[in-house]
């Protein structure tokens, strides 16, 4: 019995040291469970940014997004086509806010937000709750809601 215990032992020992340092085990664990208090369909990378696939076409989310921005009182600073489809960036207080919507088919956008607070800091909560502001908006898009129809 003893012997059963320390092998045991030895090998949870083991373990723990072959994992030592990896945070993405736990991150991915933490992320999994968060990810669903965001919101069902976003998804975050290991540095905080936020991504979001959508139906609809680049343009209508263009006007969600910067509906979205608005009702937040976020500053849009720049607003510019991009070979993938638009890139927009915002200021609110002391972080950045880059947003890239990448045009995936003629009526499938990938939203991507990334908001940084200083040189090193990512704002994740923010980034989600731009995505989720945007889908407010695209369900209020009465383009959107009549081409559905």
């Amino acid at each position: 019995m003893a012997t059963h215990g320390i092998k045991l032992l030895a090998l949870s020992g083991g373990i723990l040291l072959a994992t030592q340092g990896c945070a993405a085990l736990g991150l991915t664990a933490f992320g999994a469970g968060a990810g669903v208090a965001g919101g069902t369909g976003t998804s975050y990378t290991l540095d905080s940014v936020a991504y979001r696939t959508f139906t609809i076409s680049v343009d209508d989310m263009r006007r969600a997004t910067l509906s979205a921005l608005k009702r937040m009182d976020i500053k849009v600073q720049t607003d510019e086509a991009i070979p993938e489809g638009r890139r927009l960036v915002a200021q609110a207080g002391d972080r950045s806010i880059d947003i890239e919507l990448e045009r995936l088919t003629s009526r499938t956008t990938r939203m991507r937000v990334n908001v940084k607070h200083g040189w090193i800091f990512r704002d994740r909560a923010t980034a989600g709750e731009i995505i989720a502001q945007t889908e407010h908006s695209v369900d209020h898009l009465p383009t959107v809601t009549q081409k559905e129809k």
